[in-house]
């Protein structure tokens, strides 16, 4: 399964075009199978309705977990780095990993779960967070991970969207030096969310928290009423492994949702290509457990391969910009996957961080999130891996669930800020306004992709149609990953941005709609307009325009409201970085406001906004531009 060469990959690539449903049959052959399919593929991308391994039985976990018990059973899995460096980090193999996963699967049952049930997770980046979501594979129950920055607004939208029935959690988090009161949260979310019959608590940070008679438990006390015995429930390929909620164009996040055996295949398959993983070896993904990128990256890619994967519950900078660095060194990691904001913040504080650490063991680099520019490109490559380790640029998403565009570890030649090349099975096609492909090299265009994969997005939760309107009608019979692209004279794919109402901060996803529905909430707002603007550490920061003629003087005061009300609305992830009042808005005389020209304010590019004589009062426009100035 694992490809070697170049030419390697060239044979590859041609088989999965000319012959995918061949090509992806013999690398299922590599995972266990309790039933067999019938047919590789079945496809419609115009309703859409997409089916892999038709008729096959399974359970992923069996995959993740048992079958390396009889020959791997005393390998590590899961090495847990807590927050506190002066805590010793905990090692769990195979054999424990799975003896964890039945016992607490049996708690969910115990609790209620069952086969199809969607179950809540918000918790720290501890191995019970990896548990808990085993767990839910193991009795065939959908997991709904929630990251641990979500306001209780946010979580009560998510678990009223998929009807929840279990949440699990924890008392608190630890981030860096901060402590982050989940149950709480939890708490101010269940208010509103009468699917709820079950919180289950792990005790992690010892901070009081309430705890409600019938609807709460310690996960501690529960799993002292069950055995480690727990047979795996049979799935259908195509049954529901998880839903994870992404921000849209629209205020509304919607649940991504991911099958069984497609969703196994490609995470299991691009974890072992891409980074090349070889037996023994130690990975560290940075990544948290609440995006795509710790579901298919530390949970079901690399347990599917047997592999060892560091689990990291804090922050690179704490309690010094050391952090990673210490970390590779004291558990010698092979592959270190983590993020161009990660890079570039560390990056900031010079060589000083880096001295007298020992790198020698990385192997692999990887960067994931959004693209990576060049300058934090070859800081990567010259001080993390002298030179000796390539770097991974992997382009993908959560709709995607696994990497699609990338150069594969040790056979692909790199570029610096270029995913480089698709991976076999993947067919990407860049097209223009109208949808016409874009043929050649040297030139750039929507990047969209042309044939499924095991991997895609099945629907959005509950909403099929909405699934339809957001990746399957902008161009006809095409995937739009929403992303442009530049496709240079090599053929090599660069990312080149977000060409939709979606902001790529950090490189999580937020819908320039969904903040504006927040800061629009705050109560001397009468309307608000957000966009993307270049930022050194987060790659795109969060500029809004906002009226809000109700001030009383107090400009600062007034711009803290409404961090304070984002924070509430959403999460601390979605504050903008700056706030600039305006009187009015760039509008057409439909009413529609003109990012494009405000997205140009936001960079300071005013020397050419294009044509402006199509708006209601072109004049709002030179007093944003004033404005704009005195604000730092």
């Amino acid at each position: 399964m694992q490809i070697t060469s170049f030419k390697q990959y060239e044979e590859d690539f041609k088989k999965s075009v000319d012959n995918p449903e061949q090509f992806w049959g013999e690398v299922a052959q590599n995972f266990q199978w309790r039933k067999p399919w019938f047919k590789v593929l079945s496809w419609n991308f115009n309703e859409p309705n997409i089916k892999w391994f038709e008729g096959a039985k399974l359970n992923i976990t069996e995959n993740c977990l048992d079958r390396h018990l009889e020959k791997n059973g005393d390998k590590p899995a899961i090495i847990w780095e807590p927050n506190n460096p002066e805590e010793e980090s905990v090692t769990y193999t195979y054999k424990m990993l799975h003896e964890r996963v039945c016992r607490f699967a049996n708690v969910l049952k115990r609790n209620g779960a069952k086969k199809g049930d969607r179950i809540c997770i918000y918790m720290p980046m501890v191995p019970e967070l990896a548990i808990a979501v085993l767990a839910c594979a193991r009795i065939g129950a959908v997991h709904s991970v929630i990251f641990g920055g979500f306001s209780a607004k946010s979580i009560a939208d998510r678990i009223n969207d998929s009807q929840c029935k279990l949440v699990i959690t924890a008392d608190g988090a630890y981030r860096g030096n901060k402590q982050i009161p989940l149950k709480d949260v939890i708490d101010d979310a269940l208010i509103g969310c009468p699917t709820v019959e079950k919180c289950i608590v792990l005790t992690h940070v010892r901070t009081p928290v309430s705890m409600l008679k019938g609807r709460d438990v310690w996960w501690e006390d529960e799993v002292k009423h069950v055995n480690d015995i727990c047979e795996a429930e049979e799935m259908d390929a195509e049954d529901m492994l998880f839903i994870l909620y992404t921000s849209g164009s629209t205020g509304k996040p919607k649940g991504v949702v991911h099958t069984c055996g497609g969703y196994m295949v490609y995470a299991g398959y691009t974890f072992s290509n891409v980074f090349n993983y070889q037996p023994g070896e130690v990975y560290f993904c940075t990544a948290d457990i609440g995006w795509i990128t710790g579901h298919s990256y530390i949970v079901y890619g690399p347990l599917s391969q047997g592999a060892t994967s560091v689990l990291f519950e804090g922050i690179p900078t704490y309690p010094s910009p050391s952090r990673f660095w210490d970390i590779v060194e004291k558990h010698k990691v092979n592959t270190l996957y983590t993020a161009p904001t990660a890079i570039r913040s560390l990056m900031s504080f010079g060589d000083e961080p880096l001295n007298g650490k020992d790198l020698s063991s990385i192997r692999v680099l990887g960067s994931v999130g959004e693209p990576i520019n060049e300058e934090a490109w070859h800081w990567f490559d010259e001080k993390i891996g002298h030179g000796k380790a390539p770097i991974v640029d992997t382009w993908w998403q959560t709709e995607t669930g696994g990497i699609m565009i990338s150069p594969i570890a040790t056979v692909t030649p790199t570029k610096p800020s270029y995913a480089t090349l698709p991976l076999p099975g993947i067919q990407p096609i860049l097209v223009d306004e109208n949808g016409k492909e874009i043929e050649g090299n040297g030139v750039s265009g929507n990047l969209c992709i042309k044939f499924p994969w095991p991997g895609m997005l099945r629907t959005t939760y509950g909403d099929h149609e909405r699934c339809k309107q957001t990746y399957f009608s902008t161009y006809e019979n095409l995937y739009f990953t929403g992303d442009g692209c530049l496709r240079d004279e090599d053929g090599y794919y660069r990312i080149t941005g977000r060409v939709d109402d979606v902001l790529n901060v950090s490189g999580h996803r937020i819908g320039t709609a969904e903040v504006e529905n927040a800061i629009n909430m705050h109560a001397g707002v009468v309307e608000s307009a957000v966009v993307g603007y270049p930022h050194d550490v987060k790659g795109q920061g969060i500029y809004a325009f906002v009226i809000n003629p109700e001030m009383h003087g107090e400009e600062e005061l007034t711009k803290k409201d409404i961090l304070q009300t984002v924070t509430r609305v959403i999460g601390a992830i979605a504050k903008p970085d700056k706030i600039l009042f305006v009187a009015g808005l760039p509008k057409t005389r439909s009413g529609k406001i003109m990012r494009r020209i405000l997205r140009k304010i936001a960079e300071g590019d005013t020397a050419n906004l294009g044509d402006t004589s199509t708006l209601l009062d072109p004049a709002v426009v030179d007093q944003i531009i004033e404005a704009s100035k005195a604000l730092k």
